[in-house]
């Protein structure tokens, strides 16, 4: 997906190396994160390998759009990930800033179009 969020294959969990080609970071980055912002701990194997879940690779998405997109630091980030826990806005949005699940302008608008269309159909088959 050029220029957007690639897709998170269909699967459970995933290793280090998997997390980071899908994130398009390094190993380090991720390692570091996990040790500065505790937004997310990855499941350890017996071996003690990380095992990351889609919820973990989300984050990471939020975390990597907050840091590199918006340009906020780890501690502005720390407290965006924990108003998002409480089911708040974030002073990113606060400031109209779009969220990072936000859709494009074009596929809201195309959304909006095929709304009014279903319900003119809906309208004309009931009435």
């Amino acid at each position: 997906m050029p220029g957007g969020r690639p897709l998170i294959p269909d699967k459970e969990s995933f290793t280090i190396g998997e997390a980071c080609r899908v994130l398009r970071i390094e190993p380090h980055v991720l390692r570091y994160w996990e040790t500065r912002l505790h937004a997310f701990r990855p499941m350890r194997r017996e071996s003690g390998h990380r095992r990351y879940t889609r919820r973990d690779i989300e984050t990471a998405f939020q975390i990597k759009d907050l840091l590199s997109g918006r340009g906020m630091t780890l501690a502005g980030v720390r407290k965006a990930l924990a108003q998002t826990r409480r089911g708040g806005r974030t002073a990113a949005q606060d400031a109209s800033a779009p969220s990072p699940e936000a859709l494009p302008r074009a596929a809201a608008k195309l959304l909006r179009e095929v709304r009014e269309d279903l319900q003119r159909i809906v309208s004309d088959l009931s009435g």
